[in-house]
């Protein structure tokens, strides 16, 4: 039986690291708001989504400006973000019914591409919970800072052929992941992945895209605009 198909954009942050007078996902890029790239990739790749928004508390009119503006044509619930991002997921998982896929998104990928997500759904006939991993291509060090912030390198170096930086969107059985975020929030919860492992839902993993950046910093806008151009 196939599953209705839901996403959660994760926009509830203030963006602070990026320095901005507004919320990094408010931000333009190439003339279009950030979240509404975001929306709009899912929306090319299912038409038929169910969209549910997370955003920043007093942020709705703004929103709702926003996509007046740009002409955003579709159809959203709107959620007010929590404490953590935990929270929030949680918040807007409410308006998720049993027996449906859930897709969580953060809010500021923009860049993923419509065959890539219509792979992921396609895979969610066969798995409880898909997971977008990239591997990790630098050199990593342990290190502490001591008391006066200078680094000194403590331990071996993790090995680098065995770690992998996840991605969103992290899919799921909707029924499942309702159930691992009644538990109570814990610092280990980085991420939605993490969350349902704890439950103990198995976890599928797919070899994520490159292109696919988060937009935390006033260099990865930057980043995103060359991207998007190369495309035309």
């Amino acid at each position: 039986m196939d599953r209705k198909k839901y996403v959660i954009f994760a926009s509830g942050g203030s963006g602070t690291r990026m320095g901005a007078p507004v919320p990094k996902q408010f931000l333009l890029l190439n003339g279009i708001p950030v979240l509404q790239r975001s929306i709009e990739a899912f929306l090319e790749a299912c038409p038929d989504i169910s969209v549910i928004t997370v955003l920043p508390a007093g942020m709705r009119e703004r929103w709702r400006s926003l996509c007046n503006e740009h002409a955003l044509d579709c159809r959203q619930q709107l959620v007010t973000g929590g404490l953590t991002r935990f929270h929030s997921v949680q918040r807007a998982l409410e308006k998720v019914p049993d027996g449906a896929v859930v897709a969580i998104h953060d809010g500021v990928r923009p860049l993923v591409s419509k065959a890539f997500l219509q792979e992921m759904f396609a895979r969610m006939q066969d798995c409880r919970a898909l997971i977008p991993v990239c591997p990790v291509t630098d050199t990593l060090k342990c290190l502490q800072p001591d008391k006066e912030g200078v680094l000194h390198e403590v331990g071996d170096a993790p090995d680098r052929s065995l770690l992998y930086g996840a991605q969103t969107p992290q899919m799921f059985r909707s029924e499942e992941l309702r159930a691992a975020y009644s538990r109570a929030y814990e610092l280990s919860f980085t991420d939605d992945a993490s969350v349902a492992r704890a439950y103990g839902i198995s976890l599928s993993y797919i070899a994520g895209e490159r292109n696919n950046i988060k937009i935390t910093t006033p260099y990865d806008l930057e980043l995103a605009a060359a991207i998007l151009s190369l495309r035309g």
